[in-house]
């Protein structure tokens, strides 16, 4: 496994995966580390959805895109905007056909679910690249919104997605972009 600050320095996205499924016993070792995380009075909000099936998660792409497309119809102002060419691309897969997804979510009721799921979600990507697998967390893939779509998929109702995250063997692995110096706005004494 990889040094734990080699890891901070170069995990990456990962938007090209090779061909090659995901051990579904390794995806749940990942989910069990990502459990690890801290959570708002240790609620441990999050939920997992793991999705191996190529079509199934085709069709998450493509009811997301529509509700995405959608929302650029009726918003000059959406921030989906800067997305509109490939979500207007019939063939284009907002989770770059991966083998795998997985959809961290949680209850509507929990106040601190977003930081707790995201927390989650952060020790997956570190956890899965480890590992030598690649993550992305695509936010465009958690517009779902087909009431059949949602049951097939198993969210409740009364949660919400926060974290859509593919994961699979990477075709290659991107280089380390930029990154801005802190913004420390006050040190105080």
């Amino acid at each position: 496994m990889a040094d734990f600050f080699d890891l901070l320095k170069t995990r990456r996205a990962v938007r090209k995966f090779k061909d090659e499924p995901v051990d579904h016993d390794l995806v749940m070792e990942i989910i069990r580390d990502s459990c690890l995380a801290p959570s708002g009075g240790n609620r441990q909000s999050w939920r997992f959805i793991v999705i191996h099936d190529q079509d199934l998660i085709r069709r998450v792409s493509d009811d997301s895109k529509a509700n995405l497309i959608a929302d650029l119809d009726r918003n000059p102002e959406s921030s989906a905007r800067p997305y509109e060419t490939a979500l207007r691309n019939p063939n284009f897969n907002v989770f770059y056909n991966a083998p795998c997804l997985v959809i961290i979510c949680g209850p509507l009721s929990s106040r601190s679910v977003v930081v707790d799921c995201a927390l989650a979600a952060a020790y997956f990507m570190f956890s899965a690249a480890a590992r030598g697998l690649g993550t992305c967390w695509v936010d465009l893939g958690a517009r779902i919104q087909e009431p059949a779509l949602i049951e097939e998929i198993g969210l409740p109702p009364d949660h919400r997605i926060v974290a859509p995250i593919i994961i699979g063997h990477p075709a290659f692995i991107p280089g380390v972009p930029s990154r801005n110096e802190p913004k420390v706005l006050k040190v105080l004494p």
